[in-house]
């Protein structure tokens, strides 16, 4: 009787088990899966941070720090979207790798800050210093650009690489005569008086201050077009949050480690962005031109393959 008893308790253990199990799968399958998206701590690259204030789906905004990482994560199929540079995503399109721009995300950001007492008050006067730079940037890209129209080229100056995290602590340190680099290194280094903003490097006649975007790959246009019509939603609805908001948008900026003065500061140089026109689209087709100029890539690729508007022209559709 007690064997019997055993049986059957064994049994009822073992039924209860496989209901559990079938219970977890069900709700595995139920569970919707969280949409991945990558960006930069920056206040010019905070937009994504608020996609969930404005999206009906589970999110996790995953941080890097340069936008090749982002495009090497989107394209392994880490990311469902995510920040990068027009440089960046230019250099992808004449790789032939399969990447969209569906939306804008930042304009202008950049500065070319010298020593506050370096006695460098013209472009002409960074011949023979020394400056640094990040190889293969938008940064890279704006400085070379700045020398020419001054007279200058590369080799008229000692151009030593050095991290963006970096940059200022060598114009402090003497390392270095100058640097161009984005917000918010230009700001801080005028805040704390061992740097001056020199120029900020836009040509509205070529380039104006296009900066950066968001992606996707062509698989998930085809295969996931109403998952990246949410988050272009959400990115439009974001960027005029925070537009309207700009004391959120500074404490939100802040709490990832800059100080609060220094975002303030650097405001007037940063612009949130999401629409992607006609301006926009000749000016990309400009620094393609200008980058093949520069030898940053072996061909000029269609530019216009690099974008998709159908998104942004379908907003809340």
């Amino acid at each position: 009787m007690l064997s019997k008893s055993k049986k059957i308790v064994g049994l009822l253990l073992s039924v209860a088990l496989m209901v559990a199990l079938l219970a977890g799968c069900v709700g595995e399958e139920a569970a919707e899966p969280v949409v991945q998206v990558g960006t930069w701590r920056t206040a010019q690259t905070i937009t994504p941070f608020y996609y969930d204030e404005f999206l009906d789906a589970q999110i996790e905004v995953l941080p890097f720090t340069n936008p090749g990482d982002q495009l090497t994560a989107l394209l392994a199929g880490s990311l469902d979207m995510t920040g990068t540079t027009l440089v960046t995503a230019i250099m992808a399109l004449a790789r032939n790798e399969p990447i969209v721009m569906v939306t804008s995300l930042c304009m202008k950001c950049s500065a070319l800050v010298v020593g506050s007492d370096s006695g460098i008050y013209a472009i002409e006067d960074l011949r023979g210093k020394t400056i640094a730079y990040v190889p293969g940037t938008m940064h890279h890209l704006l400085l070379l650009s700045v020398l020419e129209q001054a007279g200058l080229t590369a080799d008229d100056v000692e151009l030593i690489r050095i991290d963006f995290f970096d940059m200022g602590l060598a114009l402090r340190q003497g390392t270095i005569d100058a640097f161009l680099s984005g917000e918010p290194f230009p700001s801080a280094a005028v805040l704390e008086g061992f740097g001056r903003i020199l120029l900020y490097p836009y040509f509205e006649e070529e380039m104006g201050t296009i900066n950066a975007g968001m992606i996707t790959t062509r698989y998930m246009v085809e295969n996931n077009p109403e998952l990246i019509q949410k988050l272009v939603n959400a990115h439009v609805d974001a960027t005029r949050y925070l537009n309207a908001n700009t004391e959120t948008w500074i404490e939100a900026a802040a709490a990832f480690g800059t100080d609060i003065d220094v975002v303030r500061y650097s405001m007037d140089n940063i612009l949130l962005s999401y629409d992607i026109d006609e301006v926009f689209l000749a000016n990309t087709r400009n620094l393609a031109q200008r980058m093949y100029d520069l030898d940053m890539i072996p061909h000029v690729p269609d530019v216009d393959a690099l974008f998709n508007l159908d998104f942004l022209q379908g907003l809340y559709n």
